[in-house]
């Protein structure tokens, strides 16, 4: 498989806000809402400070490979075993449990980390780095992971009774279904049988999404060395309970991070996240709700559940894997219990972390180094092909499709076609009209430059008129350009965030994720167009 890779400012792409340029960039008035710059250079410092830091490796490890174990998992043994070396270091990368791995970003995401991990190595060759997926399987949003987009069409899970429940305690039974409906869909070549088998295997020989999961990125990813962990676990919860504690009782994190979302707000960003006095659920294989204070009592939310702060407190205790980490808590559980260097995200994720630093520094855990995800538009040879036809550069896909159809129209129209001359003569006879209007009467001035309005308006009616004729003379042309632009921006959307990897891998197999593995590089910071060649 050959690729063109070409690279784009993300500034030029339009789909990146300034927060996250201007942390790209360094600004000053950044800095103090994140510990290292993003370079190569600062991992120094960084793992001098990490390895300062007591984490339960043993347990970790062990973790880990009974979690393989039950999904019928071949472990990445030989970057388990340096998890337990006191010289191993971790990249992380954290997703939802998307059905089928969900829109592509989540495959830059784990291939940025798996990248970094590399680069790691051979930079700082005395320690060792492993690349970690961290399941988001206590999220219960089900309406965000349980569909694809495929070829124009939405496959949706819609399993019978749902509840809001952590989606990795879902039963996958019903995935059946969802992938009969994908069959014909997919068709029988090698590639697509390759994929059905995957499915099949993932979802259907496992009885929750979480192990489901960990099956399916598993096999994409086995080569790599990436470690897959859920942290739903009793025994890591129980490292991580004393901040747990903290804010249920104190709601420390709850005042910090409002704090810092008020300062990135007077420089101009939105805030992110919304901080709870307590920032926890409570969390069965029932349920998921948030934990609040009402009239002296600790109450589940939507429930009749409640304790007394000593009831709370023992609970925590005796059954920590009941509390599951809101979006506040959970970078601070994974920074707990990881011996972990940087954060690979997308930029509203980075932007969320910037307003977390108060609190990493309050709890004395390191902040990891933010990294931004690589994000790619896959060109495929045909539409390429048709693009240059027309004329048109990489960069102007991710203009408007009406201003790519005006640039379009500008190239194939004569320049005498437009009426700007005759409006430059237009101003020149009403300016002499003016003149004369207002030696009879001062007060004609305004009368006269209504009519030159009026005029002015009249001819840019007729100009759009002449416009509108003209993209009817380039109807075929247009059409293409529209077909184009939606097949690469579909719904208006980048690529990443509406196809799905089995697009691509369909047609080209493994060597698709070879191929962007090959063609990315953690430290680009820029848009990245890979263009298929023939």
């Amino acid at each position: 498989m050959q690729l063109n890779k070409t690279v784009l400012n993300y500034s030029d792409t339009n789909y990146f806000s300034k927060l996250i340029l201007d942390y790209l960039s360094g600004e000053e008035k950044l800095k103090s809402f994140y510990s290292f710059t993003p370079q190569i250079d600062s991992f120094r410092e960084v793992i001098d400070n990490k390895a300062k830091q007591l984490i339960n490796r043993d347990l970790l490890v062990e973790v880990i490979e009974k979690q393989y174990k039950e999904s019928n998992c071949e472990l990445p043994t030989a970057n388990c075993k340096l998890l337990q070396s006191e010289n191993t270091f971790t990249v992380t990368t954290g997703h939802q449990l998307c059905l089928f791995t969900g829109p592509l970003y989540f495959i830059y995401k784990i291939i940025t980390t798996i990248n970094l991990a590399e680069e790691l190595k051979k930079k700082y060759p005395e320690n060792n780095f492993v690349p970690i997926y961290w399941m988001a399987s206590e999220d219960h949003d089900f309406a965000e992971i349980n569909h694809i987009h495929l070829f124009g069409k939405k496959i949706e899970w819609k399993p019978e009774n749902q509840k809001a429940i952590a989606v990795g305690k879902l039963n996958t039974e019903s995935i059946q279904q969802v992938i009969e409906e994908l069959k014909p869909i997919l068709g029988a070549s090698e590639n697509a049988l390759q994929l059905i088998a995957l499915f099949e295997k993932s979802y259907l020989q496992n009885k929750n999404l979480a192990d489901a999961t960990r099956c399916l990125v598993h096999e994409l990813f086995k080569e790599y060395g990436l470690v897959i962990l859920d942290a739903d676990n009793a025994d890591l919860k129980r490292e991580f309970a004393s901040v747990l504690e903290d804010d249920i009782f104190n709601h420390s994190n709850y005042n910090h991070v409002n704090n810092s979302i008020k300062q990135l707000e007077t420089l101009g960003a939105k805030a992110q996240v919304n901080p709870r006095e307590i920032n926890c659920f409570y969390m069965t294989n029932e349920l998921r709700e948030r934990i609040v204070f009402e009239n002296e009592k600790y109450v589940v939310n939507n429930t009749s559940i409640t304790f007394s702060k000593e009831e709370l407190q023992a609970e925590l205790k005796n059954h920590p894997e009941r509390f599951s980490p809101n979006v506040v808590l959970r970078p601070l559980y994974q920074e707990t219990i990881l011996p972990n260097l940087a954060y690979i995200g997308g930029g509203g994720e980075l932007a969320y972390w910037l307003e977390y630093k108060a609190m990493f520094d309050f709890h004395k855990i390191q902040f990891p180094v933010l990294i931004l995800r690589n994000s790619v538009l896959f060109i495929d040879a045909a539409s390429q092909e048709k693009w240059n036809k027309f004329e048109l550069t990489q960069h102007d896909l991710f203009s408007s499709t009406e201003e790519i159809i005006k640039k379009f129209i500008a190239s194939h129209t004569n320049e005498n076609d437009n009426l700007k001359e005759e409006q430059e003569k237009l101003k020149a006879i009403y300016e002499l009209i003016s003149a004369k209007a207002q030696k009879k009467d001062a007060t004609l001035k305004a009368s006269a430059d209504g009519e030159l309005q009026k005029a002015l308006s009249g001819i840019a009616n007729l100009e759009n008129k002449m416009l509108k004729a003209e993209k009817q003379k380039q109807e075929t042309s247009l059409n293409q350009i529209k077909k184009i632009k939606d097949k690469l921006f579909p719904e208006g959307e980048l690529q990443e965030r509406y196809d799905t990897v089995s697009t691509f891998y369909l047609k080209y197999g493994n060597d698709f994720i070879k191929s962007l593995k090959e063609n990315l590089s953690p430290w680009e910071n820029k848009f990245t167009l890979l263009t298929e060649l023939k």
